[in-house]
């Protein structure tokens, strides 16, 4: 006669079980989804002045569903620092990325790596679409990416499963493949999760091209919104006269960037711009800014639409394979980006559009849904904490040396009982690309402070010689003026808030550990204007 345990092992073996932990494992899988230079302007569900012409419902839905986090903003906001930042868990004067230059440290270098955190604790890793670290990716199962920056149309892949050896160019013997990327990198994904192993919960970071300049959207989306006069921001027109001395001249405008190198004829036009470019002669500034930022905003949203179409994909696909009920996902973007404000393209700035990230996460049962929280300042430093604390990870002995703070209690709409009040920034590429200065600031719930101290320093600029820069000062108070028009540095009624700030930022620098004496030079600048 059985005995009653063999009956109880039959039970448990035809209901799923097979002695192993990891068949029962009921812990979240998380879908990170994370395009390239999105900016929140560009996205329906924060409101921006593009909703309306330019809605993008699938990525909505995750704020409908979820939770948006209207304050995240990025530590140094240009691509590979931001990427490896979000790994990490650390500033990128601690993970050693500061620079496009600057590769991300290898598994035997002592850097924390979110994925190979939460592999080692029993997930199944897998990276797909834009990987933009010079290092090749590890801590995943599996991973396919387009090398460097990736070509939208008939794109290079290479994967941990070809043999080929990751480097920033696409390698000899690498095949074109037929399609437009941010198509390919979404069946790419669903075909890993058909694939994998079904007894252990999945992390897969979904990476987009788009919509990263230069602007090739889909076949399909070359007509978008061409009939479509795109609404300009109130500061495309911005008179720079309030800036400090140390940024009144700098960076790039959007007709000096759109504008054709070379005299317009039809057989050349693809030559300056994927996309094409636009004639400017014979127009007035105004006209040619107006005309240069439709071209750009026209490009850009087109970009944006195959992106919305592919997060709808995922999340479809979820919900047909019962995958939803028990998957958080996250859409963000690597950190903001100019679409016109100050005349500016691009990012790297410390201002709002592009230190501003998208963060919109959702998780039935936990995360509660159509909630925005306004309150709380938060960061891409905060994501590998988040990663780790919804693994449920125990004993991270990496965990000591990361500096940012879970969202997971925000998320589930609870209040945290200690919370940062200010978020530190670093920009470390001095003049290296579109004429920007090396800069560090703080933003509170209500000011931000900029140091613009415009030196090289030691960060790796790649080729080329970048002289030092007049250094300066702009606060600005984002309750009053949330567009950053008014530079109110040096205003005596606003000395005692300086004040503060100044001591604030050191705060932080410290707490972080990015000290200024190591840098004669900027210590010297600093002492002057300080």
């Amino acid at each position: 006669m059985m005995k009653p345990l063999s009956w109880l092992f039959i039970a448990f073996y035809f209901l799923g079980g097979d002695g192993n932990a990891d068949a029962q494992d009921s812990r979240p899988n998380i879908l990170f989804i994370m395009s390239d230079d999105h900016a929140c302007n560009a996205i329906s569900a924060y409101g921006g002045r593009l909703a309306d012409v330019a809605p993008t419902p699938n990525i909505d839905r995750i704020a409908r569903e979820g939770m948006r986090l209207n304050r995240c903003f990025v530590t140094n906001s240009i691509c590979t620092p931001s990427r490896a930042v979000i790994l990490s868990g650390q500033h990128s004067h601690i993970n050693g990325v500061r620079t496009l230059n600057d590769a991300f440290p290898g598994p035997s270098d002592g850097t924390p790596n979110v994925a190979e955190i939460l592999r080692r604790n029993g997930y199944q890793t897998g990276l797909v679409g834009k990987w933009h670290l010079r290092s090749p990716p590890w801590g995943f199962d599996y991973w396919k990416v387009g090398p460097g920056q990736g070509m939208y149309h008939d794109p290079v892949f290479v994967s941990s499963e070809d043999g080929l050896p990751y480097q920033i160019r696409p390698p000899k013997g690498a095949e074109r493949v037929s399609g437009y990327y941010t198509d390919l990198v979404t069946d790419y994904a669903m075909r890993w999760l058909d694939q994998r192993d079904q007894g252990k919960p999945f992390f897969l970071m979904l990476h987009h091209k788009a919509p990263h300049g230069k602007w090739e959207p889909a076949d399909r989306h070359r007509e978008y919104l061409a009939d479509v006069n795109i609404p300009e921001p109130d500061s495309l027109w911005e008179d720079f006269s309030h800036r400090s001395s140390a940024t009144r001249e700098m960076g790039t405008s959007i007709t000096s960037r759109l504008h054709p190198r070379r005299t317009m004829v039809a057989d050349v036009q693809k030559k300056d711009w994927p996309a094409g470019s636009i004639d400017l002669s014979d127009m007035t500034e105004k006209e040619k800014g107006r005309a240069a930022y439709q071209k750009y905003l026209h490009d850009y949203l087109g970009c944006v639409k195959a992106v919305d179409e592919n997060v709808g994909r995922i999340l479809d696909y979820l919900d047909a394979n019962q995958l939803s009920q028990n998957t958080l996902v996250i859409y963000t973007s690597d950190q903001g980006m100019f679409l016109g404000e100050h005349d500016y393209f691009d990012k790297r700035w410390i201002y709002e559009e592009c230190l501003k990230m998208p963060f919109l996460a959702k998780l039935p049962g936990v995360i509660p849904s159509g909630t925005v929280n306004d309150s709380h300042l938060c960061s891409n430093l905060d994501f590998a904490q988040t990663f780790i604390e919804f693994a449920q990870c125990s004993d991270v002995e990496e965990a000591a040396s990361m500096q940012g703070l879970s969202l997971a209690s925000l998320l589930k709409g609870s209040e945290p009982e200690q919370w940062r009040d200010a978020v530190y920034y670093r920009y470390w590429m001095h003049l290296a690309h579109h004429h920007i200065p090396a800069h560090y600031g703080i933003r509170d719930a209500r000011h931000k402070l900029v140091y613009f101290y415009a030196l090289p320093l030691d960060a790796n600029l790649g080729r080329g010689q970048f002289p030092a820069t007049t250094d300066g000062w702009e606060l600005y108070d984002l309750s009053q003026d949330p567009n950053e028009t008014q530079n109110l540095y040096g205003r005596p009624e606003y000395r005692e808030v300086t004040a503060q700030l100044k001591m604030k930022l050191l705060h932080l620098k410290e707490q972080y550990g990015d000290l200024d004496e190591r840098y004669p030079d900027l210590m010297s600048r600093r002492g002057r204007s300080w």
